[in-house]
């Protein structure tokens, strides 16, 4: 079996590639992995599909990849206040699925036991 455990956020992204798929953990702004999100700044990738319940605030979070225009398209439930975001939003730069928040918990959840598909009703 593959050690799961990483000496930190570097070794953490180490694989991570431009136009890449990216889950972010957290709950609106508690939770969020802060240091990955550094090290990805600090790597530099581009092009990347974020899933997230939100989009995090101009200088926080997932804004500092929304700042840096690291990110490509965002899946999320909700967007609040980024004014970057919007801005990315109404200029076509950002591709965005905007989701019920019980969907999405439930995307993640089938995606990762491996279901590909499921009915929801549409709100």
């Amino acid at each position: 079996m593959i050690s799961k455990v990483v000496s930190g956020p570097d070794e953490a992204i180490h694989d991570l590639f431009d136009n890449a798929t990216l889950m972010l953990g957290g709950f609106g702004l508690c939770g969020i992995p802060e240091n990955c999100i550094a090290a990805i700044l600090k790597k530099g990738t581009k092009g990347l599909t974020c899933i997230s319940n939100n989009a995090g605030v101009d200088d926080f979070g997932i804004g500092l990849l929304l700042k840096t225009r690291q990110v490509k398209k965002m899946i999320s439930s909700y967007v609040g206040e980024n004014a970057e975001f919007e801005r990315q939003l109404l200029t076509g730069e950002l591709e965005v699925d905007l989701i019920p928040q019980g969907t999405l918990a439930e995307r993640v959840r089938a995606g990762g036991a491996g279901i590909p598909a499921f009915l929801h009703r549409p709100v």
